[in-house]
């Protein structure tokens, strides 16, 4: 089945060369110009991906991405950020709001499949095929569903896969520079600052149950997940 990627961009240009170039690779592609018409084509059709502008008339790319974040139906569509702000905290920004992945322009459109490629390796291609339980969390990996207790717990697709990897490595300590290897891949670069943003999403995902302790840090050497807190 084709992959169908949401380009919200509102150069014509940038948006075409994208769109060409994601054909080629055997992808569909679909346009928006602004927040409100990427919004409107996730209700008519949700993609597999999402590539987002930061810099759109009205609502930025940032506010975009958090709404989505927010709402049902796209809350668990991976996001890759299309940026000319390639500084640190401007990342980070990106990633505290939802987004999987950055690209900062200009870029080459090899550059931007093989990002777009590994993203949804590592969101889609989860190969969990069964029950996971530790405390009082579940993963059921054939439905890609985590819950505390009875009750479902809505998570991020990133933050799926980082607590995957622990909960089926717990009690363990892990740098961040293997959980980069682990959770996202050795193939794809990423900054391991990344991971400090996205232990913060998973905990904050856990507070409602109270259950953000299981993610320790282990000062000088990295995180480690246990039940035992």
């Amino acid at each position: 089945m084709h992959k169908r990627i949401l380009i919200v961009e509102d150069e014509t240009s940038i948006r075409e060369m994208i769109a060409f170039a994601l054909r080629k690779a055997d992808m569909e592609a679909m346009q928006a110009a602004d927040a409100r018409a990427a919004q409107l084509a996730i209700s008519e059709q949700v993609p597999d991906l999402i590539l987002l502008d930061w810099m759109l008339p009205g609502m930025s790319g940032l506010e975009l991405a958090r709404r989505l974040r927010k709402e049902e139906l796209s809350r668990e569509i991976p996001i890759i950020m299309l940026t000319a702000r390639g500084e640190e905290m401007d990342r980070v920004n990106g990633l505290e709001a939802g987004v999987d992945d950055y690209v900062v322009k200009p870029f080459s459109t090899r550059e931007l499949l093989a990002r777009i490629k590994a993203v949804l390796r590592r969101t889609h291609g989860d190969d969990g095929d069964g029950m996971v339980e530790l405390g009082k969390l579940r993963i059921d990996g054939p439905a890609h569903r985590v819950f505390a207790g009875d009750e479902p717990v809505t998570i991020g697709p990133t933050e799926y896969r980082l607590l995957h990897f622990f909960m089926t490595h717990a009690e363990r300590v892990y740098s961040r520079a293997q959980l980069l290897d682990h959770v996202w891949g050795g193939s794809v670069y990423v900054e391991e600052r990344t991971v400090d943003v996205h232990i913060r999403r998973l905990r904050k995902t856990l507070e409602p149950w109270k259950l953000e302790d299981m993610v320790q840090t282990v000062r000088g050497s990295g995180y480690r997940f246990s039940a035992s807190v």
